[in-house]
């Protein structure tokens, strides 16, 4: 089964931001910072979707809550989508994460 986690990734500290050169012309090319004269993006959040191994429900809501723990995330949904979609909101919603309170079956 496929399932996928979407969060949000706050930068380091509330004055702190995410520095990026967006190229429309080269989507997907990653260079240095200082080597490209393109227009930079500042944000203070990053959206994520990461797909997560499990064959079960609570087995994903485990690997997915290991991932939130590790990062600097404190809510997240867990989506089933066979369809391996990496875009935003695809798929079945199966339960929302946060932190300190734990999972909440959709």
């Amino acid at each position: 089964m496929t399932y996928f986690l979407e969060y949000t990734i706050p930068a380091a500290s509330d004055d702190a931001e995410f520095e990026f050169p967006h190229d429309e012309i080269n989507t997907g090319t990653t260079i240095p910072l200082s080597e490209t004269d393109a227009e930079m993006v500042h944000t203070s959040e990053l959206p994520a979707r990461t797909g997560i191994v499990g064959a079960t429900v609570p087995e994903a809501k485990l690997e997915a809550e290991q991932l939130i723990t590790h990062s600097r995330a404190s809510e997240a949904a867990l989506y089933f989508d066979p369809s391996n979609s990496l875009r935003e909101g695809v798929g079945t919603l199966v339960a929302t994460f946060v932190e300190g309170r734990g999972w909440q079956d959709a």
